[in-house]
């Protein structure tokens, strides 16, 4: 188990709103809330960078964190994140925050404490690069770019 600390931004998280949490037994990443001073429209175009009320700390250099979009807001509503995906490194202890993006025709009301990104815990690998002039094996695929494996 990964004990990662948390400090505290704002003092409604923990009492009137939860903690990042998971909705399910299985579910993948934990939901992040809008917590800003007030309720905002984010207007068809706009990114908004907004507050999660907390920042952490993951301090194992194996471990990453990325904030993703929530499927049924990008589905339904055109709301992610500017960047598409956010990576906080293991040494970060920043303020987390989330560059909404609304590319949507359509305005869309956020209301504090709304769910509306999530946070994923993924295992980071640091390779070596090692110089060559050929492969060992050559795989099936070899050279082959985008679209070489059919649709």
């Amino acid at each position: 188990m990964l004990n990662i600390k948390i400090k505290i931004l704002d003092n409604r998280l923990g009492k009137d709103f939860p903690l990042p949490n998971y909705q399910t037994d299985m579910s993948a990443g934990m939901d992040l809330r809008a917590m800003e001073d007030s309720d905002f429209i984010l207007n068809p175009g706009e990114v908004r960078m907004v507050k999660t009320g907390f920042s952490m700390y993951i301090a194992d250099p194996n471990v990453t964190a990325l904030i993703v979009p929530r499927s049924g807001l990008g589905y339904k509503h055109g709301i992610v994140l500017s960047n598409l995906t956010g990576v906080i490194d293991a040494d970060y202890q920043g303020p987390l925050m989330m560059p909404l993006w609304n590319h949507s025709n359509e305005p869309f009301k956020i209301c504090v404490g709304d769910r509306v990104a999530q946070m994923l815990f993924v295992p980071v690998l640091h390779p070596k690069f090692e110089i060559t002039d050929s492969f060992d094996d050559v795989s099936c695929r070899g050279e082959g770019g985008f679209g070489s494996t059919g649709i």
